[in-house]
This record gives C-alpha cells, structure tokens and sequence, in this order.
C-alpha cells in the first residue's frame, strides 16, 4: 500500500466557502482521490485553515508550517509521498510579502521533507488563483489587490523549485479557479475536478 500525506491549508481541510464547517469525506478532494485509488494507496490529511510556509501569524497561532512539519513527518515516517500545497495564506497583506519570499518558504518546506527522508517524494502544488474580488469587504480583507497579483506569479516560482529539486509539479490553477461565493476557496465541484486532476498525475507517479 502507498502511503500519501496531504500537507496544506483549508484548500486541504475542505472548508466550505462562507462557511464554518468542513466538506464531508466523501466531498472532499482528498475523500474523492481516494476512492478514486482504492485500496493500494492511504490518504492521510493535514490540511489546516490558515496554515502559512513560514510566516508567524500574529492573529492566529500554530500556522506557520516550518515549525510543525518535521512532526508531522516523524509521525507519518511510512509516507511514499507528499502532497505540498500551501502560499495562499502567506498573500496575506500582515505579511507583506511577494511571490519570491512565499518561493523561499516553499523550499525550506521542501528541504524538511528531503532532509528528514530523500526517499519521500513530493508532488508540489502551486495554489489556486485569488479571486480578483476577494480583496473586498464582503469577501476577505485580509487580502489585497497586490495578493490577488502576486497569486499569479506563484506558478513559475514553484515550478523552477519543482525542476531545481526534482520534485514533481502540478499547478491547481491549471484545473480549478476559488469559487464566487469567497473568492478564495474551492467548491463542492472545483474538488471532484482537482482530485480527477490529482488522480491522473498520481498514478502517471506510481
């Protein structure tokens, strides 16, 4: 059996847009991925809202990836691969940050996985767009105009970190767009259609 850990933010964890409360299991890419796989592959999520790369979120603590994902390997120490999809929250205008800075928390996070087992291989996901209107009052102000066009340059940043460490690559964008209702999360149909995405990529891997 081939162990996969899902590491990333709410896109991960499944939240419902505008609302407080996650996708059932079976609604979640994540849920969808794996009975699309079936029995010879284990979905293990960790997907946490808010989650950052390495950016200390002073309204929200325990976000910051790089101090908890060498627990999380030590404790998943079976995983076959890993599945890397975070820098949205790290758009945040708290941060102020560009898309070379969320590239260099990206790599510290890559050189964990590789520094805590070489063998692991990591599928590492360039995040979906922001929603040119997330940035509004009634979507999510913690946003700005700035994050929505720094979202678009993460895909090349990620995809030469791809090629630099020999990691495979899959940009979300390509698939799935946040829905009208956030602008920031996906939908219940945006997951069927990642974890068909993710599905395919997956087993081209294995």
């Amino acid at each position: 059996m081939k162990e996969i850990l899902c590491f990333g933010d709410s896109n991960t964890y499944g939240l419902v847009p505008k609302e407080n409360r996650r996708f059932s299991y079976e609604e979640r890419w994540t849920g969808i991925l794996s009975e699309k796989l079936k029995s010879d592959y284990h979905i293990t999520e960790e997907g946490l809202c808010g989650r950052t790369t390495v950016f200390e979120d002073p309204f929200r603590q325990g976000r910051r990836a790089s101090a908890t994902l060498p627990q999380i390997l030590e404790s998943h120490s079976d995983t076959d691969l890993i599945t890397l999809m975070l820098g949205t929250n790290d758009l945040k205008t708290c941060f102020r940050t560009n898309e070379k800075l969320i590239a260099n928390g990206i790599e510290i996070l890559i050189k964990q996985i590789l520094q805590f087992n070489s063998r692991i291989k990591i599928l590492l996901i360039s995040p979906l767009l922001l929603g040119e209107k997330v940035w509004q009052k009634e979507y999510d102000p913690e946003f700005d105009i700035h994050s929505v066009e720094i979202s678009k340059l993460l895909k090349a940043e990620y995809k030469f970190l791809s090629e630099k460490y020999k990691t495979e690559f899959l940009a979300a964008s390509d698939f799935v767009k946040p829905s009208e209702t956030d602008q920031e999360h996906l939908d219940r149909e945006a997951h069927k259609i990642f974890a068909e995405a993710l599905y395919k990529k997956l087993t081209k891997i294995f």
